[in-house]
């Protein structure tokens, strides 16, 4: 047996976007059923799985795994924002369960 956190209470949603959002990518509302990516330094209310422009899966609980800039952040309830393309840990953040880190590849795995 080994540790997984894979499917884990995950649940997505598909919203409207007016924008291609890559996956792994921190997004907001904006609208109506709209969402957008999250610039640098803003809460986010999920992680694009997929989008093509007009609409994006976006994963709104669950485990996920993420790109993260700066420090890395620590195990445990850590305060995250996003970075624009991943998240970055932030004082003014929103506070997530930080599960695992993996420094070498620079990413972050927490539950939304």
């Amino acid at each position: 047996m080994s540790v997984s956190f894979s499917g884990f209470n995950e649940n997505t949603a598909t919203f409207k976007s007016n924008e291609e959002i890559a996956g792994g990518t921190p997004v907001k509302m904006s609208g109506t059923e709209t969402v957008a990516a999250a610039a640098s330094g803003e809460a986010f209310c999920g992680i694009a799985v997929d989008g093509d422009g007009e609409y994006a899966s976006v994963q709104l609980s669950g485990a996920v795994r993420s790109k993260y800039s700066g420090t890395a952040p620590a195990a445990g309830y850590s305060k995250l924002v996003s970075d624009g393309e991943g998240v970055t840990a932030s004082e003014s953040g929103r506070e997530y369960l930080v599960v695992a880190v993996d420094e070498a590849a620079e990413t972050v795995t927490f539950i939304i």
